[in-house]
């Protein structure tokens, strides 16, 4: 079965590919967009309109440094595989959860859990455990090699990865990036003066907006900011994550070589877990699974990881897939 072709024209691509980093931070972003491509604002307002409520974009704004803020882990859970499914729907009722994905594993449901701290991290594991009756197992990150910098659609392969390394203390927000936080996480709103919609909502003014988020990217509290897209709409029906048990004292030198794969859109270190040996992680994305497959054969005689013990756990079955939320969302008799 063919896919229906995503890109309309080459505006249409940029828009997506250049676009998911390096946003303009002021006040009409969607006009110096436009401009950039030689569009209109309302064409630039209306395709995002429409690719985010066709599921390509999942939405345009900050993505967050994970040990930045709040607390967050992946986590496993082993589900009978005749009540997956309903499992699943326990485990994504939780505000808390922005990722929850089937793979091809006996741990088969994995899923990302953000919150406020790391007390209430805590609590959201001990609820699902509760309440599905399943083991969970918890892998917070430990080292971060290559995290989310954008997907490139043209194929170019990457020049730079992002390292860093060591325990990271999280930031305290005041009251108003709170409350700016609050409103942006679930993204801007697609219209032409967003800051200040933002602004309004969180009882700040617009300048005050644009300053915070830019004093974010600064300080790497927000990792990049602009268009999230989603891989499986664009093409990518098969994602696999991949992982190894190294030893600790080589994990910083192999993943950075892994990071700097083609190939390779996350790569990141983990702590292990009973039942779970491995802490060397890298994700792979292709159009199917013998495509990445061929790559990740190509990734392990690159960076000599053949003697290593390895899993490679194909996506299923995508239950949830939102912007992490560190803070909860408002109360709408708030």
């Amino acid at each position: 079965m063919s896919l229906k072709p995503v890109f309309s024209d080459e505006a249409d691509f940029r828009l997506l590919n250049d676009f998911q980093r390096d946003f303009p931070l002021m006040t009409r972003p969607f006009a110096r967009i436009a401009n950039d491509l030689g569009v209109t604002e309302a064409g630039v307002l209306s395709r995002l309109t429409s690719l985010r409520e066709g599921g390509t974009v999942s939405r345009v704004g900050p993505v967050f440094s994970p040990r930045r803020i709040g607390a967050s882990t992946l986590a496993a859970l082993k589900a009978p595989p005749e009540h997956l499914e309903e499992t699943a729907a326990v485990v994504s009722a939780h505000p808390e959860i922005n990722h929850n994905y089937a793979r091809e594993h006996e741990w088969n449901l994995w899923f990302v859990v953000a919150a406020p701290d790391a007390v209430a991290l805590a609590r959201v594991l001990r609820e699902i455990r509760r309440e599905t009756g399943c083991p969970v197992i918890a892998l917070p990150l430990r080292e971060e090699y290559h995290i989310d910098l954008g997907f490139d659609l043209a194929g170019k392969g990457r020049t730079t990865t992002q390292v860093s390394y060591g325990p990271v203390t999280p930031e305290v927000l005041t009251p108003s990036e709170v409350a700016i936080m609050q409103v942006l996480q679930s993204g801007l709103p697609l219209i032409s003066r967003p800051f200040a919609s933002v602004g309004n909502s969180a009882g700040v003014s617009e300048s005050e907006v644009l300053s915070t988020v830019r004093d974010w990217v600064a300080r790497g509290i927000v990792k990049r900011f602009g268009v999230v897209v989603r891989h499986h709409e664009l093409g990518y029906r098969a994602n696999a994550m991949c992982v190894w048990d190294v030893p600790d004292d080589q994990t910083n030198a192999l993943g950075e070589r892994l990071a700097a794969a083609d190939g390779v859109n996350l790569c990141y270190r983990r702590a292990r877990a009973e039942g779970w040996p491995f802490n060397l992680y890298c994700m792979i994305h292709g159009h199917d699974q013998a495509e990445v497959r061929e790559q990740l054969a190509k990734i392990v005689a690159q960076c000599e990881l053949a003697d290593f013990p390895s899993e490679v756990l194909f996506s299923t079955r995508r239950f949830k897939q939102c912007g992490a939320r560190y803070v909860a969302e408002k109360s709408t008799n708030d």
